[in-house]
């Protein structure tokens, strides 16, 4: 029995080749993954475009850099730039962060910094123009910058108060330290001393952005104003197919102007509610706030490397301690700190309304094209009641018309039935009377006459019908 059992059973595979037999099944001589371009969902992945550059001397310079050098050098998260990806759809968008403003308008998508504006490189005309524009403006702003500068050369007297702060700081402070915070301060007292109501860099491109999404807006609904109205007048004195199919493309043109217009005004009215946007735009002032910061740790830090150099060959009093004197530097910094903190809170509302006044002034421009195309769109509704009245009107009238033609066959459905009973084989003595068939012909007309104009007068006393 067991010799008889063996060849029944068939030997088992080993594991190994039970591994084996799947793996060759799924590969039938091709690559597992011949369809898929790994190459180039890699290279979409990093997303290497075209930037230009525009520093504050307004020039100019085309970068190709990837999206995580974006990220780093702005700081910034990659939702933000996924604002500005054009092979994404999304509304208008103005976004203050720390370091940088995410501008999304139209065809103008950038980030502003402090120090440049990096616009995403493309050859649509308004983006050439904000180009242009924003480096006329720069380059106008140098200029006079550099002669404000020529006239402090020639008499150092217009500025007496900056050169007493000078010399007052240059004692204070030593080394490379003291250079960096007297230029910083002279930089910035030239700055203010230049004009007192002019913006910073991150405004002004700011400014050029929602001035040319104003322009830009405004063009295509002046553009569809003129050509709107014209077909609406024809509509009105001809109603046809094709007068219906253009006013309705120009209507849903409207609607979609007016959406992206609505977002642009909704997105500018947020940032006037909203005081802490505003302030996070401020990005020349926080930079500024954090270079003199650090000038002024760095100072601290040479005072206090002076003071223990010197104090190695003293003897140390009991009384004054290096732990005190710690603690009171460290004293000092957090009042210092919170002085600062309740200045910057008192004076936020006087920053915060050089921002609102320009964002006001462009508010009302995108406000006006809203209204133009609110009245637009409230024409393009007169007109189209103004046709449902004509076509009611005209249905109106065939209802009467078929009111009058059913009456009329009442009438005559009359002389069938009297032509239907004379038609009969009957022996009747009305038909030996030669004239007989005249009366019946005129008995039968009156009486359909008068039933017709019975039910006109039904018609009339009921105002059915303008009779």
């Amino acid at each position: 029995m067991a010799d008889l059992k063996e060849p029944l059973l068939p030997p088992r595979p080993s594991v190994s080749v039970a591994r084996e037999a799947p793996c060759r099944s799924t590969m039938p001589g091709r690559p597992l993954f011949q369809g898929l371009d790994l190459l180039g969902v890699k290279k979409r992945g990093q997303g290497i475009r075209s930037w230009i550059r525009i520093d504050k001397n307004g020039s100019s310079q085309v970068l190709e850099v990837d999206k995580l050098t974006i990220m780093k050098r702005c700081d910034l998260p990659a939702r933000d730039l996924r604002l500005l990806d054009p092979l994404f759809v999304y509304p208008s968008t103005i976004l203050g962060r720390e370091r940088a403003i995410v501008v999304n308008l139209e065809q103008i998508r950038c980030i502003i910094t402090a120090d440049e504006v990096l616009l995403l490189n493309s050859l649509d005309s308004y983006v050439l123009q904000y180009v242009a524009e924003l480096q006329r403006r720069l380059n106008v702003k140098n200029d006079m910058v550099s002669n404000l500068w020529h006239s402090r050369e020639q008499g150092s007297s217009r500025f007496p108060l900056m050169s007493s702060r000078q010399e007052l700081r240059a004692d204070a402070m030593s080394g490379s330290a003291q250079s960096s915070q007297q230029k910083a301060i002279s930089d910035a007292e030239l700055y203010s001393g230049s004009s007192a109501d002019d913006l910073p860099f991150e405004f002004r491109a700011l400014e050029v952005a929602l001035e040319a999404a104003c322009t830009f807006l405004d063009t295509q609904a002046a553009e569809l104003e003129i050509e709107a109205y014209p077909v609406l007048d024809e509509l009105t004195s001809k109603i046809s197919t094709l007068n219906l199919e253009r006013v309705r493309r120009l209507k849903s043109r409207l609607v979609a102007l007016t959406r992206r217009v609505q977002k642009v005004r909704d997105e500018i009215e947020q940032l006037m509610d909203d005081d802490g946007d505003m302030a996070e735009m401020y990005l020349t002032e926080k930079k500024e706030r954090m270079e003199a910061s650090f000038y002024r740790d760095q100072s601290l830090f040479g005072y206090s490397s002076i003071g223990t150099g010197a104090s190695v060959s003293a003897p140390v009093s009991p009384i004054c301690s290096p732990t005190d004197s710690r603690k009171l530097e460290k004293t000092l910094s957090l009042a210092r700190s919170r002085h600062e903190s309740m200045k910057d809170s008192e004076n936020n509302d006087e920053h915060i309304q050089e921002l609102e006044m320009l964002l006001e002034a462009y508010f009302v421009v995108i406000d006006s094209t809203l209204n133009k195309l609110t009245s637009l769109k409230e024409y393009i509704d007169d007109t189209e009641d103004f046709i449902n009245i004509q076509l009611d009107n005209v249905r109106n009238q065939l209802i009467q018309f078929e009111l009058l033609l059913t009456t009329a066959t009442f009438v005559v459905a009359i002389f069938g039935v009297v032509a239907g009973v004379f038609g009969m084989n009957i022996p009747i003595d009305l038909f030996d009377e030669p004239k007989a068939f005249k009366w019946v012909l005129i008995i039968t007309g009156v009486t359909g006459f008068i039933i017709f104009f019975s039910f006109l007068w039904f018609f009339k006393h009921r105002r059915l019908m303008p009779l």
